[in-house]
């Protein structure tokens, strides 16, 4: 289909001085055609192994964000609908947890290589449910795959202790056990990833999962599910419930369900607290990893085109719609104008629209209230003094979800992008003077999920890699997700960690065992 393109400096898009990102023209229905159709479901989650709708027979729609349109429907799970996944989760538990980490591995390898196969058309369901372009889907979805990859070669690996006793005879050791079944809480933004980051460890350490999935996303979590049951998991150690109007009383039940006996987490610190309130009445193991509000930092010393190529990286991705984005960020007062500069003629090369048409670099916001928040920050942003260069305004003509690419100037301290994760495309710019100062404003934050720096001077490199309050940090790039990497915050970030070696502890207790009366000599 042909597709109109334009500059967005005439006066319908025009806010602000300059040129802003390049739009395409709001066009019709833009479905994908799977090369499996199959894997996309309707009316079913996958429970026990099999394939089941509610027992109400409720339905909720989930719809494209870059159209409005209707994708599908999901089954609406109640309490007692998750309680059967979690009684399935139980069963299987007893039996998957006595296979050894080399049978486990050989599982996570099949559904690894499926996924592997079925790329393309995760990757499509990807970009139609969640809006980001292709590309960005194609990178996530091989992503994603890795994480079971990683850990089909972590499984056979949890080794224990031996322990020197401090009494004589006796012997110390230790192993590493499943912790039990799981209860898992993804978020929409990276909807295969997510997952994966999580189910590939809890089944490598032998526990089995309850996975809620975001309801803005459910299709590429089921999609999985069907590459789990090709794979032969066995049933009830993968099962993948889906809600919207039940979504809060579904996130206490795995709370507070004594079966539960770890609860992981992705999505924002409000959240966070409440289930970690909710889970003490039974003291669950959790991981967290929750909002940020990522400082990224050019100092004086360093290679300015890198450093707006990985600003931009990181600000950018996925429309600004990831909790390790660039939120705030601080330029040394020496390269300001510089950097500004060629950041903006970046931003200006921008193509924006739906993420299935060629050539489109960034697609809509998740929903209406992703972009209402955006537009309160940009507006704020301006009424306190910023200068808007790019954007800063809502692209009806695109789509009810779409917003400009934006950049603004002369940020300071009293904007609420200085203190709120703005979780869309608004990259602020602040100047600085000092390397002490811009530490000090990096830190001034209750949350510490990433951070970013570019510097050359090793010196420097250290000093601020050791002083950042933060848990993640990338100096001298701007993208740091890696699955051997270990992911997670400090502060109201929340704990734990995702990927790399310490990823599979998370879903693991270790045991210790202390043998008796082996002191006696040996019998000539």
């Amino acid at each position: 289909m042909a597709l109109l393109h334009r500059l967005a400096a005439s006066s319908a898009y025009r806010c602000a001085p300059g040129i802003s990102s390049i739009l395409v023209r709001r066009a019709s229905t833009m479905a994908p055609k799977l090369r499996d159709p199959s894997l996309l479901k309707k009316d079913v989650c996958y429970v026990n192994g099999a394939w089941v709708a509610a027992k109400s027979g409720k339905t909720f729609e989930v719809t494209d964000p870059a159209t409005g349109e209707v994708i599908t429907t999901c089954p609406e799970f109640t309490t007692s609908d998750t309680e059967s996944a979690i009684t399935a989760a139980a069963d299987a538990f007893k039996t998957f947890r006595n296979l050894t980490g080399r049978e486990r591995a050989k599982l996570l390898r099949k559904w690894y290589d499926l996924a592997v196969e079925n790329t393309e058309d995760i990757a499509q369901l990807i970009t139609w449910e969640n809006g980001k372009p292709l590309a960005d889907a194609r990178g996530e979805a091989a992503y994603a795959a890795n994480f079971f990859e990683w850990f089909s070669e972590e499984a056979p690996r949890t080794y224990g202790d031996v322990i020197p006793a401090s009494v004589p005879g006796n012997r110390v050791w230790t192993t590493k056990e499943p912790v039990g079944v799981c209860g898992l809480i993804t978020p929409w933004n990276f909807p295969a990833a997510m997952i994966t980051r999580k189910i590939g460890p809890a089944l490598a350490a032998g526990c089995t999962v309850v996975c809620k999935a975001p309801a803005e996303t459910p299709l590429t979590a089921l999609a999985l599910a069907e590459l789990a049951h090709r794979a032969g998991i066995p049933k009830g150690v993968v099962n993948i419930v889906t809600t919207n109007d039940n979504t809060i009383a579904i996130g206490e039940q795995l709370t507070t369900n004594p079966t539960i006996k770890k609860v992981s987490f992705t999505g924002s610190t409000n959240v966070g607290k409440l289930l970690m309130k909710q889970s003490s009445s039974t003291l669950k193991k959790l991981s967290l990893e929750l909002g940020g509000n990522s400082p990224f930092i050019v100092f004086d010393d360093a290679d300015i085109d890198a450093a707006v190529a990985g600003a931009v990286a990181s600000k950018f991705r996925s429309s600004g719609q990831t909790c390790v984005c660039a939120n705030r960020i601080y330029v040394q007062e020496g390269i300001y104008e510089d950097f500004v500069a060629k950041f903006v003629e970046k931003v200006k090369a921008f193509k924006i629209g739906n993420g299935f048409a060629e050539g489109v670099t960034h697609g809509p916001l998740i929903h209406d209230r992703a972009i209402g928040k955006v537009d309160h920050h940009v507006q704020d942003a301006i009424k306190k003094g910023a200068k808007l260069l790019v954007g800063g305004q809502k692209l009806p003509d695109v789509g009810s979800n779409f917003y400009d690419m934006t950049v603004l100037r002369d940020m300071n301290a009293d904007m609420a992008i200085a203190s709120e994760e703005t979780f869309g495309p608004v990259a602020g710019l602040f100047k600085f003077k000092t390397e002490a100062e811009v530490v000090k404003l990096a830190n001034a934050s209750e949350v510490g999920l990433a951070g970013y720096f570019y510097a050359r001077d090793l010196e420097r490199v250290h000093r601020v890699a050791e002083a950042l309050e933060v848990g993640m940090i990338g100096i001298n790039t701007g993208i740091i997700s890696d699955p051997v990497s270990p992911f997670g915050g400090v502060k109201e970030s929340g704990f734990g960690r995702e990927g790399s070696k310490y990823g599979i502890a998370e879903y693991q207790i270790t045991k210790m065992m202390t043998y008796g009366g082996m002191g006696k000599p040996l019998q000539s």
